[in-house]
């Protein structure tokens, strides 16, 4: 059986938190932030956990 490889773009994009969960960056921080409120960009710092619904399908990208 060939090994699984890790799909290169979601190595890129997911971390895997200690508890096993998926952590990823907030989108719609690229462009366009002076349209956006202070609040707004504040609220899309840092990082945030995968939804559950989408768990499975980013851990087989990711050879977990």
């Amino acid at each position: 059986m060939p090994k699984v490889k890790t799909h290169s773009s979601a190595k890129k994009r997911f971390k895997r938190t200690g508890s096993g969960k998926i952590k990823r960056f907030q989108a719609y921080t690229s462009h366009m932030m002076r349209n956006k409120t202070k609040k707004q960009k504040l609220k899309l710092r840092g990082s945030t956990l995968v939804a559950k619904a989408d768990e499975k399908r980013i851990k087989a990208l990711l050879g977990i």
